[in-house]
């Protein structure tokens, strides 16, 4: 994996942090609360920058669903988010989510 690349948890390694099971997580993808991406094996992959402690960073959601509105897919929405996404999303700053709902 090249250095800068995100770290990647599995649906079995994130259920642990939450506290849920597999289904759980898998739920919270498709509701687009947490971003999950598939491996070359076809198997979910939540980046763990998305997690803050046991729980999806704080405004993930809202901003997933901008990107999948303005049709970005999972790998081009974990480009998108900022490193600033590791402590909060609000690092994205107010002015960038209305022009994303333009896009």
């Amino acid at each position: 994996m090249p250095e800068d690349a995100p770290e990647l948890l599995t649906v079995d390694e994130v259920a642990a942090r939450m506290g849920i099971g597999a289904t759980g997580v898998r739920q919270l993808v498709s509701e687009r609360r947490l971003l999950g991406l598939r491996d070359a094996h076809g198997e979910v992959r939540v980046p763990a920058r998305a997690l803050d402690g046991a729980e999806p960073v704080k405004h993930l959601s809202g901003v997933l669903t901008l990107l999948h509105d303005a049709r970005y897919t999972p790998e081009e929405a974990l480009r998108w988010l900022p490193e600033a996404a590791a402590e909060s999303i609000e690092g994205v700053g107010h002015g960038a989510l209305p022009e994303l709902a333009n896009m």
